[in-house]
C-alpha cells in the first residue's frame, strides 16, 4: 500500500525517515519484528522542518556574500546577462552552504528560493548603491559629465529613434519622446528605471538559483 505524508500527502518511500517534500519525520514500523524495543531507531536524527529556514544561520551568509556579489555585478552588467547569472550562482552557493549545516542536509524548493531571494535583495541593493556612487563620481569627481551626456544624446538620436521609427511612430511623437529623454529629469528617470528593472531581474535569478540548489540537494539525498 502506498504511504503518504500526514502533512502534505505526498508519496513517501517505504522505510523513509522524512517526507521528501516537507521534511516531516515519518514513523517507521517493521511488522516482522515483534519486540518493540528492536524497532529501528528512526527518531535519532534531528527533527527539523525542511520547509522552514533558520535565519540565524542563513542570514549571515546571505548578507556577507550577497553584498560583495552585488558590487561585482555592477561592473558585469554592461556585459548583459552575466551579472544576473553571477547573482543566481551566488544564491545557489549560499543555499548549498546553509544545507551543509543542517540535519538532515536538505531544504525544500520554497525554503531555497526564500534564502536565494534574501541573497538577491542584499546583492541588488548593493549593486544599485554602487552604480549610483560610480555615476556620481564620474560626473562630479572625474568631470566626465559631458562625456556621459554626449553618449546619452547619441543613444536617443540613434538607437532609440530607429526603434521608434520601426514601430511606426509619427514624427511628432518621436520629437516629444526625444525632448523628454534628453531633459535632465528624463535622463535621471531612465537611469532609475534601468537600475530598478535590473534589480527585479536579479531577484528572479537569485530566487531561481536558491531553488535549484535546494532541488539538487534533495536529489543527492534521495540517491543515497
Amino acid at each position: 500500500m502506498e504511504t503518504t505524508c500526514s502533512r502534505c500527502h505526498q508519496t513517501v518511500q517505504p522505510g523513509a525517515s522524512f517526507c521528501p517534500n516537507c521534511g516531516l519525520p515519518q514513523l517507521v514500523y517493521d511488522a516482522e519484528v515483534s519486540d518493540p524495543s528492536l524497532q529501528p531507531a528512526r527518531w535519532e536524527d534531528a527533527v527539523r522542518d525542511a520547509s522552514s529556514v533558520v535565519w540565524r544561520q542563513a542570514l549571515p551568509a546571505a548578507l556577507g556574500v550577497g553584498f560583495p556579489a552585488g558590487v561585482l555585478c555592477t561592473f558585469l552588467w554592461p556585459a548583459g546577462i552575466v551579472g544576473m547569472v553571477v547573482m543566481g550562482v551566488t544564491a545557489a552557493w549560499v543555499v548549498s552552504r546553509y544545507m551543509r549545516r543542517q540535519r538532515p542536509a536538505w531544504v525544500t524548493l520554497g525554503a531555497g528560493a526564500r534564502i536565494g531571494l534574501v541573497t538577491g535583495i542584499a546583492g541588488s541593493w548593493a549593486a544599485a548603491a554602487t552604480t549610483g556612487a560610480v555615476l556620481f563620481a564620474m560626473r562630479y569627481w572625474l568631470h566626465m559629465g559631458e562625456t556621459i551626456d554626449s553618449f546619452w544624446t547619441r543613444m536617443v538620436n540613434g538607437q532609440f529613434t530607429d526603434q521608434w521609427n520601426s514601430m511606426g511612430a509619427d514624427p511628432q511623437t518621436i520629437g516629444t519622446l526625444k525632448a523628454i529623454l534628453l531633459s535632465d529629469s528624463g535622463r535621471a528617470g531612465w537611469i532609475l528605471f534601468t537600475i530598478g528593472f535590473v534589480m527585479v531581474l536579479s531577484l528572479g535569478f537569485a530566487a531561481a538559483g536558491g531553488a535549484l540548489s535546494a532541488r539538487l540537494g534533495l536529489r543527492r539525498r534521495q540517491s543515497r
